[in-house]
């Protein structure tokens, strides 16, 4: 059994939480020693496809006639992509088409959350869909004072100063928006966002949130992965503002760092992260300014050890055995 794994514009989605999703397949292969290739000339027994762009479906239209067996991994929806980009709201119908047309060609999918499973289901896609999370390198993301130290050095600050961090690329989804307006309200903390993606494509509110001057307000921009895990272990709070996801990788990073974290209150986070149990949840801007003080300020318990868990159950390991499972599920149906 060998696997194609498959990214069309691997350099377009690479810095994205996409592309981050497609490395740990590759690692999770390898822990679980099932053999893949990245070369579409190479021969293999499954495709397993990454990408909804036109690229992506030729060839799985290609692997279809040769009888091969295709695994598509649902990665997007018509729900992150309405609120993401400029002329997303008018073009999403037509997107919520194409990727269905592009879902229908596989076999079986893999979606990474129950959430983007029903989402799927709703759109009338009756292929079987399997929910496997995108992943954790727990060997990377872990707990130091080490790392948090080089953070605060690097970017300035003191050893007293509050600090609250935000990742996701320039989009209106992810709430940056808010991001910005909770450090004009509280001017006490330091907030800096990483992440980068180009303006052209943002949204007006966008574009006027990161033309905000305010002096407790960075925006870092794109950073490698180092820097994220020193962030998270130097920082006192990491908040996650996004309207929606398909999983959110960088919550589960927060989570194996024992970083303390607010996330915005929607459906994808309903099964595995649950509100004052193993994470802090909160609906709009009012409520996510009272949590954050009281996070800060030690008036609600510590939930790290308890969101190390949802760390720990997603692991590149698991991920890998619950691949292995599709995989061996889909050749058996190939006989």
């Amino acid at each position: 059994m060998k696997v194609l794994l498959y990214t069309e514009n691997e350099k377009l989605v690479g810095k994205s939480g996409l592309g981050k999703a497609i490395k740990h397949q590759q690692m999770a292969l390898k822990k679980v020693n099932i053999p893949y290739t990245l070369d579409v000339n190479e021969d293999y027994d499954i495709l397993h496809i990454n990408t909804y762009f036109p690229k992506s479906y030729m060839l799985a239209k290609k692997a279809r006639s040769h009888n091969k067996k295709i695994v598509y991994h649902a990665h997007s929806t018509e729900e992150d992509y309405r609120n993401g980009f400029v002329f997303g709201k008018q073009t999403s119908s037509l997107f919520k088409k194409w990727l269905i047309k592009c879902y229908n060609i596989g076999d079986v999918l893999i979606t990474p959350t129950p959430y983007t499973k029903k989402l799927l289901k709703s759109y009338g896609i009756n292929k079987k869909i399997y929910t496997i999370s995108n992943g954790i390198e727990l060997q990377k993301f872990k707990k130091s004072s080490k790392a948090g130290e080089i953070f605060r050095k690097t970017y300035g600050y003191t050893k007293d100063d509050k600090v609250i961090i935000g990742i996701g690329l320039y989009i209106e989804r992810k709430g940056i928006v808010d991001f910005v307006e909770l450090a004009r309200r509280m001017p006490e903390y330091k907030f800096i966002w990483f992440g980068y993606s180009p303006l052209i494509a943002a949204t007006r509110p966008v574009r006027k949130a990161l033309k905000t001057k305010l002096d407790n307000l960075t925006f870092a921009g794109y950073v490698e992965q180092d820097m994220i895990v020193n962030a998270m272990n130097g920082c006192d709070l990491y908040i996650f503002p996004t309207f929606e996801e398909t999983e959110g990788i960088p919550i589960i990073e927060a989570c194996a760092c024992y970083c303390k974290a607010l996330v915005r209150d929607i459906p994808v986070f309903n099964d595995w992260l649950i509100d004052g149990k193993n994470i802090y949840k909160a609906k709009d801007v009012n409520e996510f300014e009272k949590k954050i003080k009281k996070i800060i300020n030690g008036k609600l318990p510590d939930l790290t050890k308890e969101a190390y868990q949802v760390a720990y159950e997603r692991r590149i390991e698991v991920v890998g055995e619950q691949l292995r499972k599709v995989y061996m599920d889909i050749m058996k149906s190939k006989d």
